[in-house]
């Protein structure tokens, strides 16, 4: 089943570039932005129907790529998703690691200005 614009939790935002961003609120739609499941639990329709709207209109729905009846779309998500969790705490790590290095350095903790307005050669 496409994307239920209907439904409460669907949202989509289009950037001044013309890129659009189709997701589920509730993150319950594992092939998003392409299909929400056929048998959702938490779909509501939206309420809004006293709303006026204007002429903005949305995007027309991503056309579906190969792969979303077999489910290798959905596993390329998972895997993806998966990689992002593995490498999250290192990135977490690294931050912290930088900042407390900032932070014994006396002379570079109270200007982290000085850093973006350097000159360059």
């Amino acid at each position: 089943m496409p994307m239920r614009q209907e439904c409460k939790h669907f949202e989509s935002r289009t950037y001044a570039n013309g890129e659009a961003v189709r997701k589920c609120n509730l993150d319950l739609a594992p092939e998003a932005p392409w299909r929400c499941p056929a048998d959702c639990p938490a779909y509501e329709r939206r309420t809004d129907i006293a709303w006026t709207y204007g002429s903005m209109v949305a995007p027309a729905n991503a056309d579906e790529p190969p792969g979303l009846d077999d489910g290798t779309a959905a596993a390329l998500l998972d895997e993806a998703e998966e990689f992002l969790r593995e490498v999250g705490p290192q990135v977490l790590h690294d931050v912290q690691q930088e900042a407390r290095s900032r932070s014994t350095h006396p002379a570079r903790a109270g200007r982290p200005w000085k850093r973006i307005f350097r000159r360059r050669p």
